[in-house]
């Protein structure tokens, strides 16, 4: 049955004090800024400087008084305001552009009073550009006065901003505090300041310098690091930010540690940015929405049916129980966030709407829990809900159903029915006595028991499973269940056998929850790196035979589904790339290289090789990794014969070295292609001494030179005793000797020489005596 989008009236705004110069600010204009209180019932609209009066307005629905404020033409109004998170009474806090920061709270009696006034930027001259106040924090950019750092050129003064931070906490009844101003940022562009419940985003403007306006950063609060990401370029980097142990950054000095964050690149065309509990969403001119999550990747959500028109036309975000919504002016679409698909598309009455962030879990009050998950959107004309409509009697399952479910799965697959297998007939036709036995078991009819107790723990697990997808059902969209949900199925899934249903189970959820998806992988094969670069596992050879399961000629799995190794191996090059050869490598070890669904199959090099892409298209750098850490003759010289290509000859002779005696035909052939090298040009001579030791020590001096002489390029004309202007440089005696000291010196025999040349090389240095002269 298809879902149908509801939006519904929560209120006139009749109920909410101040209700007409609510409905009139609303409705007159589009720029106000809208904010709502932790709990829902505080509602501000912030009008731009300049505004005609009043500029700010608090509404309160229920017992409370309003506060409106305006300040005189040709005075500075606020640049911001926000609510602060304080459970024992409302609080909201104002900036000015100047640095000035009022905190007002609401009281014990009806009107709102200030608590606190003080200045952000003590110093004078500077100017307050953005604000935000995520997490009981006040964090705001700023811009320097050029002459307090020199006098700086054009591009040094793009970066004279800063961004800082203070803590804000409240104190006593009638008070605050206010921590010591810490530096986050030194030398930055301006940045606009967007927080969510969990993160901070600092996000280009319009005003910043084009060489950085494609770079954006996310400070995860209770993580204590940053993402430097270009989602553009595909690229982002953590690094760790902790104000308490006071750490501190220069932005230029960060951006030229972190490599290919600086490529020349268009900036960011971001017609409207919103924060949500899943990352950053941002629309650009072409009327697609992309998310930049936690971590620092990208990904497209859906494209909306029209485009933004300019700069101009408003546009509203969010997002509830997976899905997108977008206000674009009068239209209001629904996507699907895991397909981008279009579920259904609103004409509104209104072009001026807002959309308000849902209240924080725990302090909505009664008339709010029904909406819970939910977005709301506001307009002169009301409060709205839009959700999708859920259906009626949402119950869990008893244990007793929940053995009745898991029975009719096993025996509907052992047995030939062809009619569908319902609990009501196990139940109560008896055509099977162990779920009749189970559940007197469950019910505790009979002793405790061994079988009595692992029972118990099992269902006990899978029972909390299907409590947490109906909260999710219901409506709790927090990515901490979401992410639970992830990490308890895939450790079910990795613990049965990975075919039909299981394995495109498996597949659903790693597309949908990469990150959690990889950290249950984790716990379940102990997956563990070392100090060099390499991975080692503790789970048991069982697990590994699971997950190494591939598939055989004339069993392929239905299209889209990969197999449980091809899973890992794109899910672990989506997230770390770096770690996929080492992946590789161990997988090898637990199960050999040519390990497949009972019999020999690919190589897991060529399996891991094909999530990458087809030939051509593969990144090269963990190509080669992935051929140099097989093992297998044919990869490496494959992969040295790329790096060869490359003149990579360093590299390639330690390929060689790292062979050692375990493959001595491989080692020897790898020397025959890097000698060919030698002999046709002179860009292997800075290496020669690592072209000698990897020599096979049986290799006489006397086969070198007739393989150097079947290397060695053609001759044109006479030879010449120099070579022309701008030629290669031929193969000198002196080098050749040196190779060959080398060389010999590795396979010197004990006894008779067998070659003409080879006591040259043992020269002792010490010519004999001469014989005496006949006078």
């Amino acid at each position: 049955m298809k879902r149908a989008g509801t939006l519904r009236l929560l209120s006139d705004l009749s109920n909410l004090s101040g209700a007409a110069r609510l409905r009139e600010l609303l409705a007159g204009d589009p720029a106000v800024r809208v904010r709502c209180s932790a709990d829902g019932r505080h509602l501000l609209l912030l009008r731009p400087p300049g505004a005609p009066a009043p500029q700010l307005l608090v509404s309160v629905r229920g017992p409370g008084a309003e506060l409106e404020r305006s300040w005189p033409s040709g005075q500075p109004s606020p640049l911001d305001a926000f609510f602060l998170p304080w459970p024992a009474r409302p609080a909201l806090v104002l900036v000015w552009e100047s640095g000035l920061a009022e905190v007002w709270g609401a009281g014990v009696g009806p009107s709102w009073r200030l608590l606190q006034s003080t200045e952000l930027c003590p110093g004078g001259g500077a100017r307050v550009v953005a604000v935000a106040a995520p997490r009981g924090r006040l964090v705001w950019c700023e811009e320097r006065q050029v002459g307090t750092e020199g006098r700086l050129g054009p591009p040094a003064a793009a970066f004279s901003h800063c961004v800082c931070l203070r803590t804000l906490e409240p104190s006593g009844e009638a008070s605050t505090n206010l921590g010591r101003t810490h530096v986050l940022l030194h030398h930055c562009p301006p940045f606009g300041l967007l927080a969510s419940r969990k993160d901070l985003f600092l996000v280009p403007t319009a005003t910043t310098w084009p060489g950085v306006a494609h770079i954006l950063l996310i400070w995860s609060l209770g993580k204590g690091k940053v993402m430097v990401a270009a989602p553009g370029l595909g690229l982002s980097y953590s690094k760790s930010l902790n104000p308490g142990r006071g750490d501190t950054w220069d932005f230029r000095t960060l951006l030229r540690s972190l490599p290919g964050l600086l490529s020349p690149r268009e900036p960011l065309a971001v017609h409207t940015w919103a924060p949500t509990p899943q990352g950053l969403l941002l629309l650009d001119f072409k009327g697609t929405v992309h998310l930049v999550q936690s971590h620092g990747g990208t990904r497209t959500v859906g494209t909306l049916q029209e485009a933004p028109v300019g700069l101009q036309g408003s546009a509203a975000l969010g997002t509830f129980h997976g899905t997108l919504a977008c206000v674009l002016g009068s239209t209001l679409e629904l996507l699907d966030m895991a397909s981008g698909q279009l579920l259904e598309r609103k004409v509104l009455s209104t072009d001026r709407v807002h959309m308000l962030e849902p209240p924080t879990p725990g302090m909505e009050d009664e008339e709010e829990l029904e909406t819970r998950g939910g977005l709301r959107l506001l307009s002169a004309v009301g409060l709205f809900c839009v959700g999708w409509e859920a259906p009626q009697g949402v119950e869990l399952p008893s244990a007793k159903d929940l053995v009745f479910e898991e029975a009719c799965g096993y025996y509907q697959r052992r047995s030939l029915r062809g009619a569908k297998l319902t609990p009501e007939e196990l139940r109560h036709n008896s055509t099977f006595r162990a779920p009749q036995a189970l559940a007197s078991i469950l019910q505790g009819h009979l002793p405790p028991s061994t079988l009595l107790t692992t029972l118990r723990v099992e269902l006990r697990d899978y029972r909390g499973l299907e409590q947490l997808k109906a909260q999710l059902v219901a409506g709790d969209d927090e990515e901490a269940g979401w992410t639970e949900l992830a990490e308890q199925e895939v450790g079910r899934l990795l613990r049965t056998e990975l075919v039909g249903d299981h394995l495109a189970q498996l597949n659903t959820v790693f597309q949908a929850l990469p990150t959690a998806a990889w950290a249950a992988t984790l716990r379940t094969l102990q997956l563990q790196p070392d100090g060099n670069g390499k991975l080692r596992s503790q789970a048991p050879p069982d697990m590994w035979k699971k997950v190494l399961w591939g598939t055989t000629a004339g069993n392929e799995p239905p299209n889209g589904i990969l197999p449980p190794f091809e899973l890992l191996c794109q899910c672990l090059y989506q997230l770390e790339p770096r770690w996929l050869p080492p992946f590789v490598e161990l997988a090898q070890q637990q199960g050999g290289p040519g390990w497949g669904a009972g019999s020999p199959g690919l190589p897991l090099y060529r399996r891991a090789l094909a999530v990458l892409g087809e030939e051509g298209a593969r990144p090269e750098a963990l190509e080669l990794e992935l051929l140099l850490g097989s093992g297998r003759p044919n990869a490496v010289l494959q992969a040295v014969g790329q790096l060869v290509q490359k003149e990579q000859w360093e590299r390639a002779l330690d390929a060689g070295l790292a062979l050692g005696p375990s493959s001595p035909l491989l080692r020897s052939e790898i020397f025959k292609l890097l000698l060919a090298e030698f002999a046709q040009h002179r860009r292997l001579d800075a290496h020669l001494p690592l072209l000698g030791v990897l020599c096979p020590p049986e290799l006489a001096p006397a086969e070198i030179l007739l393989l150097l002489r079947t290397y060695l390029p053609d001759e044109v004309g006479p030879p010449t005793p120099f070579p022309k202007p701008g030629a290669e440089a031929p193969l000198t005696v002196g080098l050749l000797r040196t190779l060959l000291e080398q060389t010999g010196a590795q396979g010197q025999p004990s006894g008779p020489v067998l070659s003409l040349y080879e006591d040259i090389l043992w020269d002792p240095g010490t010519p004999p005596p001469a014989p005496p002269r006949d006078l």
